[in-house]
């Protein structure tokens, strides 16, 4: 680690000494910049790290909400608008009991470089609140979703900030908040992705995280000459990202085998496909019901208390949360014949095990390249809002597979370009950061 980034990470460190998850995600970010910076000191000179560590904005607010019985609750929002070098924030709001500014940081950060890598005029911003939407009505979401607006509107905008979905946060949600912007402010624009398809919404913009995963996954087993075909793959979600994973995997001849949550995991040797993904399809992101419901239905194996990563699988995808895969899971993984992992979680891997799955030189792509088809789709949703005009399933598509090969394709040349060749964690983090350090450069001390 060079001087120039030792003084930075110390400074991050100081100041943020209680988010692990925000340090770990900025640690992974300055250690691959290396090269990058012996080749551009003018970087180190106008202190691009130093600002880009830092958030241009942090906001943190109460929600007031009344539940079902009249009783007054009170939960915490937060939105953090990282960088806008290269266009409005762009990133999801995440409903969970576990969100601290801590969170929303490390995933604000990552977002910067995941909407670079992209190539589409997005900046990186994240939001979230520790409401937890599980077991609460109808009526109780609605009126958090309200309260949440009430406060948010002032910061946002379809050219300022706009926002999206995340865990936690659906189509429902999304039509709560939307509902309650445009009651408050009077306009209808594009300040939210992930609307429904009657009011602005994107066609394939449910399905693009999940189907981007696997357009991703194609291209680097491509370069191996490999193919999705027969190969066995153990997921750790059935959220959105999950079931679409498993939907568009299953059109590659490739067999899903687990799903899971907190709890534990469900294994099917035979795969989750035909009247078991149907039921899979609104498990969670209609009726927000546990990963058990699918083997209490169809009779598969529950495993309780454990990750699926202990199942002998060729493909690993992370579909769930921020380091949910530890460094004993991943010796299992590779122990058991796993030769490739994609993040499709935002940072499911701890440092530890993305070390070890690169010093054994398997195929392991990131999180902010891997899963950056969702946040893609969004910016394809923002343009058709600007345009006043829709595409269609297929064109938003192929827009989407081509931005996913793109992706790999500059995070790959990356690499190579600054004597990193395979690996797509410094790749896509020096990809990222590219573009944006060129910008805040080209727009001065701002």
């Amino acid at each position: 680690m060079s001087q120039a980034i030792k003084e930075v990470m110390d400074q991050v460190t100081s100041r943020n000494p209680h988010e692990p998850e925000f340090l770990q995600a900025v640690k992974e970010v300055l250690e691959s910049l290396q090269p990058v910076l012996e080749k551009h000191p003018e970087f180190i000179e106008a202190g691009i790290l130093e600002r880009i560590v830092e958030p241009e904005r942090q906001i943190i607010f109460r929600v007031p909400w009344v539940d079902d019985q009249g009783k007054v609750r009170v939960n915490r929002g937060y939105r953090v608008q990282f960088n806008s070098a290269i266009g409005p924030y762009k990133g999801g709001i995440r409903f969970h009991p576990s969100v601290t500014l801590g969170t929303i940081k490390f995933l604000g950060f990552e977002q910067i470089f995941k909407n670079s890598l992209t190539g589409l005029p997005i900046g990186g911003g994240k939001g979230g609140s520790d409401f937890d939407p599980r077991g609460k009505s109808q009526g109780e979401v609605m009126r958090f979703c309200q309260s949440f607006m009430t406060e948010l509107y002032r910061y946002i905008g379809a050219d300022i900030d706009v926002p999206a979905g995340d865990i936690g946060v659906g189509a429902r949600e999304i039509g709560y908040f939307y509902g309650q912007y445009k009651r408050i402010t009077t306009l209808f624009e594009g300040v939210l992705t992930g609307k429904g398809l009657t009011w602005g919404g994107s066609l394939a913009r449910p399905e693009a995280t999940g189907y981007g995963t696997v357009y991703f996954l194609e291209e680097m087993l491509k370069a191996r000459g490999e193919s999705l075909q027969d190969k066995s793959i153990a997921i750790s979600g059935y959220g959105n990202v999950g079931t679409f994973f498993i939907q568009k995997a299953n059109q590659c001849g490739a067999k899903v085998i687990t799903i899971g949550d907190e709890n534990g995991y469900v294994y099917d040797p035979d795969g989750i496909k035909d009247e078991k993904l149907d039921f899979l399809m609104d498990l969670w992101v209609v009726h927000r019901r546990p990963a058990k419901d699918l083997a209490d239905k169809f009779g598969l194996q529950w495993v309780s208390g454990k990750r699926p990563w202990e199942v002998a699988c060729d493909i690993a995808v992370p579909t769930a949360t921020q380091n949910e895969l530890d460094l004993e899971n991943a010796k299992q993984l590779l122990s058991n014949g796993c030769t490739c992992v994609a993040e499709a979680a935002n940072m499911p891997c701890t440092a530890e095990a993305v070390n070890l799955f690169l010093e054994k030189q398997i195929l392991f792509g990131p999180a902010k390249a891997v899963n950056a088809g969702g946040v893609a789709t969004s910016a394809l949703e923002m343009t058709q809002n600007s345009m006043r005009y829709s595409w269609t399933f297929e064109e938003v598509d192929t827009k989407l597979k081509s931005i996913m090969g793109n992706i790999y394709r500059n995070a790959s040349q990356a690499a190579q370009d600054y004597g990193l060749e395979g690996n797509l964690v410094a790749g896509a983090n020096i990809a990222g950061f590219l573009k944006v350090a060129q910008a805040m450069l080209a727009q001065g001390v701002v």
